[in-house]
């Protein structure tokens, strides 16, 4: 789970001069889409990818490797702003489920294997202000389209014969959720895309879009249609008040022995995460490991992105802490920790925006729902491009775009504050048994635009 795989193909350099028929700007999932299904659309494109450093160098290789139907924004606000209203919102939740096996139908139709298994996905309530929150969440999946079948609620017996979590006092099971390999998932649609004829290249930063020309720090290329696909890392060609790079951390244990996994259950292989305001996500991996994330230190000063992802020890222990609270008794070895950033707009709303004149298009703002939203943006972003009408050109975040970030210091001390907000909530519930969400939370989750 480790990132990048260390046995990873490599990619040439750019250098010189090109002319392609779509030029892609980052060799992440989003770009990756974007190329398979352009090249569906039109098979005799010639398609390049530019990735600043290798493919999966940001989140794409960096996640916890949930592929759930988690929409990335408030569906609330995607109601609110659409001309379908809660239709449409239901229409865009709708395309996230089936996006989760379509995923797995394309992966098992092109021969990728990415560690990938349809276990579902829990959500642990550790108290009893957290349990209550589910309940509302499911009431809200319900009104925007996920049935009774697809969510779950979990009593206390319930979920522990699932996974045996010693502070659980319920949950949600949700059924369409897969886990996956992250860097698998990278590498296996990057071979795809060359057997179909797709140019990537790796080291081939782009400094700049001038219309049709962009201009990369060792050439340049004349392109008819340009993607720009690089979220967490977008400041440079979007604009850095246009989203800001929020880390996220991961751990990874040495395998677990069989003993420890029979104390633990998870034989469903489901992905995992937690009610918390501070929440984590985890999953068991193919090698009998568990993986878990969570934010840690949250923002660098400027919209840093942290380069190759070193971990603060501190971000290691409080995650590892999580983990052993959840299992205690099981002795677990960190064997690997890494970091990377995901794309925050200033609402928490992702968009896919083509422009029809400059030829110019991007996909971003996933929030750390990225593996299906990737898959969903890349294709739209395709089909816009390539004037398919399809029941994804007409969800409510095409042509969406969130108000801008404010500017440093402002920018820092608001998200250090949010998070500052919930961590206090979620000591103060868990100290004080309460039943009913912290008003902190209920205000940082309000400044944040998370409240729907």
């Amino acid at each position: 789970m480790a990132g990048l795989a260390e046995n990873r193909p490599t990619y040439p350099r750019f250098a010189g001069e090109g002319t392609v028929d779509l030029a892609i700007i980052g060799g992440g999932y989003t770009g990756l889409w974007a190329a398979y299904f352009a090249k569906k659309l039109e098979p005799s494109l010639s398609v390049a990818v530019f990735e600043a450093e290798q493919i999966g160098y940001g989140a794409s290789g960096r996640n916890g490797g949930w592929l759930s139907a988690m929409v990335p924004g408030n569906r609330a606000t995607f109601a609110r702003v659409s001309e379908g209203g809660l239709d449409a919102s239901r229409a865009f939740q709708q395309e996230f489920i089936a996006g989760v096996d379509s995923v797995l139908g394309i992966l098992q139709a092109e021969g990728i294997d990415a560690d990938q298994h349809k276990g579902g996905a829990l959500v642990a309530a550790h108290t009893k202000a957290g349990l209550g929150r589910l309940v509302t969440r499911r009431d809200a999946d319900l009104k925007y389209g996920v049935t009774e079948h697809e969510v779950h609620l979990l009593d206390r017996d319930e979920f522990q014969s699932r996974v045996n979590i010693s502070t659980v006092h319920g949950g949600l099971f949700y059924k369409h959720c897969a886990r996956i390999q992250p860097a698998k998932l990278v590498h296996g649609l990057a071979d795809t895309l060359t057997a179909m004829g797709v140019n990537i290249y790796e080291r081939s930063r782009v400094g700049s879009i001038d219309g049709s020309t962009v201009t990369l720090d060792h050439g340049r290329v004349t392109a008819t249609k340009t993607f720009i696909c690089t979220e967490g890392y977008s400041g440079q060609l979007l604009g850095k008040r246009t989203l800001i790079p929020i880390n996220s951390s991961m751990i990874v244990t040495k395998p677990l022995s069989e003993d420890a996994w029979q104390q633990i259950g998870w034989n469903g292989l489901e992905c995992l995460n937690d009610s918390a305001h501070t929440f984590i996500y985890s999953q068991r991996t193919a090698d009998g490991r568990i993986a878990i994330g969570g934010r840690g230190r949250p923002y660098r000063y400027g919209s840093g992105t942290g380069g190759a992802g070193a971990t603060a020890q501190s971000t290691i222990d409080l995650i590892s802490t999580k983990l052993r609270s959840f299992f205690p008794g099981i002795q677990f070895e960190v064997d690997h920790a890494w970091s990377g950033v995901l794309g925050v707009t200033r609402d928490w709303n992702g968009g896919v925006n083509w422009d029809q004149a400059s030829g110019i298009g991007s996909s971003t703002g996933y929030a750390g729902h990225g593996v299906t939203a990737a898959y969903v943006g890349g294709r739209t972003l395709a089909e816009l491009a390539f004037e398919r009408e399809t029941e994804r050109t007409t969800l409510p975040w095409v042509g969406y775009r969130a108000r801008k970030w404010e500017p440093e210091p402002i920018r820092w001390l608001g998200v250090h504050g949010m998070y500052r907000l919930f961590g206090l909530a979620d000591q103060w519930e868990e100290r004080k048994d309460s039943t009913k969400t912290s008003l902190l939370a209920r205000f940082g989750s309000r400044l944040a635009g998370l409240h729907e």
